[in-house]
């Protein structure tokens, strides 16, 4: 049997499709974000990156750096096992308390990435809470729903953000059972906030817990940067808020937070944490310098927050058509995966921009786009560079405008 043919027959189909992808050598260049070098044929030129998820430049940032240089001179590369069998480092411990103490909770305890710590922790409790039942947006990450598949639990999936159909569905089911909710704040290709207060009064009233994901919010909403739970006044009304170490602080890693007894029943029976090498303590301690910045300065927010708003007004002008939402996330809509691939080549091959075309299976058919993370070290120029380019483009390849 000709397992190669199978697996190119399959490749094949997802080329032709428009929905293939290719990704792009990139050396970042420490201390010079978002600028890259970009190897392509032999070759290397400068690129600007336009699509980080490391929102806010932390892993470049001075303290960031030399936090995580000093930890390997300290403890050496690795952590040199799993949690339970001489992996727990002094560094773990101190990141989990700083990171209890972000979303004032009891506990937190840190996974491998922010996938790992949704599939694991879902999974867990899915599995253990008899009879449990949890209650999915049906916008979330496939990382949570392949945590509710393995947990064999029994889902129900409510419209996304739709509170009227969330509660329709918990008043369906039985009062006796568990019941979790879960949900995302900021949600990663559309950009849309959650209707946070509504959900969790309506999981309240019918005695559910509540599992949040601030992967994409933590470190950038909020006094603090707890993330929109923090903003909106609502973290301690959360049962378990999850998040990422490899966004906005720049590292890599996730976790979960709550209560004690919630982090001590994961810790000891999701096989996600109890089987898998333990973070390097030079990335805890790299992310608890990140975490710890981000809590005392506002500035790199409040940059990022008006480059945002400076090129979405530009779009605007242009009529090139976005996606509207409350968030840092800037989605412009191209809608045809050829397209989409076409003009995110344009892009870097003649404008030094590097952008990842968004196609399906990431986003629905026909919802193909480029997604656009402005960050506080882009510049009013980066910005207008980047407009000229999409007004060219858009000219060039006879897209439809944004009706005004």
């Amino acid at each position: 049997m000709n397992f190669d043919a199978m697996f190119e027959e399959q490749l094949q189909a997802l080329k032709d499709e428009g929905n293939y992808r290719y990704f792009k050598e990139l050396e970042r260049k420490c201390g010079k974000f978002p600028r890259a070098a970009n190897h392509e044929d032999g070759q290397k030129r400068d690129v600007t990156v336009w699509c980080s998820n490391d929102y806010l430049g932390m892993g470049q940032h001075p303290s960031v750096v030399a936090a995580m240089c000093e930890a390997v001179q300290r403890t050496g590369t690795g952590a040199g096992g799993t949690r339970n069998i001489s992996g727990t480092n002094h560094d773990h411990l101190l990141l989990e308390a700083e990171l209890a103490d972000l979303h004032g909770k009891e506990a937190a305890l840190l996974f491998t990435s922010g996938y790992v710590s949704n599939w694991a922790a879902l999974s867990t409790l899915g599995s253990r809470l008899p009879d449990c039942v949890i209650l999915s947006d049906s916008g979330n990450h496939a990382s949570m729903i392949e945590g509710i598949r393995h947990s064999r639990a029994r889902k129900v999936i409510w419209q996304h953000n739709d509170v009227a159909d969330l509660e329709a569905k918990l008043a369906a089911l039985p009062a006796n059972v568990p019941k979790i909710v879960a949900f995302e704040s900021v949600y990663s290709m559309d950009g849309d906030i959650c209707p946070m207060k509504e959900i969790v009064e309506v999981a309240e009233k019918y005695g559910a817990m509540t599992y949040l994901d601030e992967v994409h919010a933590v470190g950038l909403y909020g006094p603090r940067g707890g993330g929109v739970s923090e903003r909106e006044g609502l973290a301690h009304r959360i049962t378990l808020i999850e998040g990422t170490l490899g966004k906005a602080y720049g590292v890599v890693g996730g976790y979960i937070t709550g209560s004690a007894a919630l982090c001590d029943f994961i810790r000891s029976f999701a096989s996600g944490f109890i089987f898998t090498t333990a973070l390097p303590p030079a990335v805890a301690a790299a992310a608890r310098t990140s975490i710890r910045h981000l809590k005392e300065s506002s500035d790199e927010r409040m940059q990022q927050r008006r480059q945002v708003a400076r090129l979405r007004a530009a779009l605007d002008r242009e009529g090139i058509p976005h996606m509207h939402n409350d968030s840092h996330i800037v989605p412009v809509m191209i809608k045809d995966p050829v397209k989409t691939r076409m003009l995110a080549d344009y892009l870097m091959d003649e404008w030094g921009i590097y952008v990842q075309p968004i196609n399906y299976p990431t986003v629905p058919k026909g919802t193909e786009r480029l997604r656009f993370t402005p960050s506080p070290l882009h510049t009013d120029a980066d910005i207008d560079h980047l407009v000229n380019a999409l007004r060219t483009l858009w000219r060039q390849c006879a897209i439809a405008h944004a009706v005004a």
